[in-house]
């Protein structure tokens, strides 16, 4: 083999070679951006720890945060507001039957269990985890639902 074919096959081993470490690179690059995780996906062990530290859970608390919401339709001379607890969500309206609950959503662990979505004079949604729960009662003041707080 002459000099010329040896440096030529040379240069192509080394052209691939790179190659394919500029795309073996690229592709740890994008995996990491859609997994968001810098090693893809992660085990059932790796979840199972990330779950007990004591920063993942939300902090506990039995105060409701009003989250102001734009969807659907209310009732006629009603409004609807959303409120979020550590146990999850719930949207409610006012009308003129009283409060209602319009949907809820409970938080990653936990369950809804003895609901009242009314219409009534209030509406109850308790969301029941492992270990802890999160009662959230609601009455109409002034055509706006609030937390009632005569628990």
């Amino acid at each position: 083999m002459d000099r010329r074919s040896w440096l030529a096959v040379t240069g192509w081993l080394a052209t691939t070679a790179a190659a394919t470490l500029v795309g073996l690179a690229a592709v740890d690059l994008v995996g990491a951006g859609i997994t968001g995780t810098a090693g893809g996906v992660r085990t059932e062990q790796d979840v199972a720890r990330a779950l007990a530290e004591p920063g993942a859970a939300p902090p506990r608390s039995e105060r409701a945060t009003p989250v102001p919401t734009t969807g659907g339709p209310s009732t006629p001379g009603g409004s609807r507001r959303g409120f979020v607890t550590a146990g999850g969500s719930v949207e409610a309206e006012c009308g003129p039957a009283g409060v209602r609950v319009v949907t809820w959503s409970p938080a990653p662990g936990y369950r809804t269990k003895d609901d009242d979505r009314g219409p009534d004079d209030h509406v109850e949604i308790r969301f029941v985890g492992a270990s802890d729960e999160h009662e959230l009662r609601l009455r109409c003041r002034d055509g706006v639902p609030v937390r009632d707080l005569d628990d």
